[in-house]
């Protein structure tokens, strides 16, 4: 089939990959460049954590997360990027007094799901084992089965690669007015094609009247006298933060587009994500300071070492979420829309996309 795909950011690289593997020829179009550096996909933290999410979300989101984490493997070498898929486990924590919270979470999981009743809580001994410079936290609890998606580099390395493709014609800077069935509508102009996806997150307010944007900041830290090998997430009664390591720094982004490295990396240095805000605004601007000294002010409890980090950069972007902040697919004769991953984009992206291929253009074809 000819096939357009409208938003090149998480989603419509995911959907082009399966489509590929399937012998289809690809439009894509976006409003930005292919680099996608402006996307949520870019800005997240690419945390695969379907137990951890699960307190304040459907489980519906636990069943796309553990499919997810059974997908993104192939997706991973698919664009060659071997190493942008670690599947370690998380680590969740807290500050002695804050316990009782932790302990709550980790009851609410245990009730909503069989699964979670694995979880285990170590004490600082087990601790030192898995991760050595957080064996000051007395109590952890160590969800295994979690893992963590490298999403800069696997958003640059899925640019060259669908570059490299000859089926694949991208075109970048190019404002969509509005998508029907087998038909997109750009620039003043109509192309037709076979099926088309609609893959533009808040993009398309214009079809979605119930769409809304959550704001979400994070800062890159970058430290010689840290080193975390699995995302570690802290619990906190105002705020949950998390950290994900970037054990590879940005190794494979070209410095002309990847505006996160602009200050090189030092050597045998290691990076991290701290995140996560989430406020009800499509505000794009730059990171607050109540943000700012919120996160910081976290991560540095976590471990002292983390005062003489250096912020290296900061990043806000806006997820696409509806009122029930779950995800929505909607199949039709020749046009699919996938929207609303909210903040669980990598953690729902490759299963959605299966699920949206399977009700819909992998009917039509089988």
């Amino acid at each position: 089939m000819n096939i357009a795909i409208a938003g090149t950011g998480l989603v419509g690289r995911v959907l082009a990959l399966n489509l590929l593997k399937e012998g289809h020829t690809i439009t894509l179009f976006d409003k930005d460049t292919k680099e996608g550096v402006t996307s949520a996909g870019f800005t997240a933290a690419g945390m695969l954590a379907p137990f951890a999410e699960l307190e304040t979300a459907e489980s519906v989101i636990f069943d796309f997360g553990n499919r997810s984490l059974e997908l993104w493997g192939d997706l991973i070498k698919e664009v060659g990027l071997f190493d942008g898929f670690k599947r370690r486990g998380t680590l969740i924590t807290a500050h002695p007094q804050d316990m009782p919270e932790l302990n709550h979470f980790i009851r609410t999981l245990k009730h909503k799901v069989e699964k979670a009743k694995d979880i285990k809580l170590l004490n600082s001994n087990e601790i030192e084992k898995l991760e050595p410079q957080l064996s000051n936290h007395r109590q952890a609890f160590y969800l295994k089965d979690e893992g963590h998606i490298d999403s800069q580099r696997f958003i640059a390395f899925s640019t060259t690669y669908l570059d490299s493709m000859p089926n694949i014609t991208w075109k970048e800077n190019t404002h969509i007015d509005k998508l029907e069935a087998g038909k997109v509508f750009y620039n003043g102009k109509e192309e037709s094609y076979d099926w088309v996806f609609d893959a533009r997150g808040l993009g398309a307010k214009e079809y979605f009247s119930d769409l809304r944007g959550v704001r979400g900041e994070v800062i890159w830290l970058e430290s010689n006298d840290i080193d975390i090998s699995r995302p570690t997430r802290l619990l906190h009664p105002r705020y949950k933060i998390y950290i994900a390591p970037r054990e590879n720094g940005c190794e494979g982004i070209e410095l002309d587009y990847c505006k996160d490295c602009k200050i090189a990396q030092t050597s045998g240095a290691k990076r991290y994500i701290v995140g996560a805000s989430e406020i009800e605004s499509e505000d794009m601007s730059d990171i607050s300071v109540r943000s700012t000294l919120e996160l910081l002010s976290a991560v540095f409890t976590v471990h002292p070492n983390f005062g003489e980090a250096r912020v290296v950069n900061t990043e806000t972007n806006c997820r696409p979420a509806f009122k029930d902040n779950l995800p929505r697919i909607e199949n039709s004769d020749k046009i699919t829309r996938i929207n609303g991953l909210y903040r669980h984009g990598y953690l729902l992206a490759p299963a959605v996309v299966e699920k949206a291929l399977n009700e819909g253009i992998r009917k039509v074809v089988a």
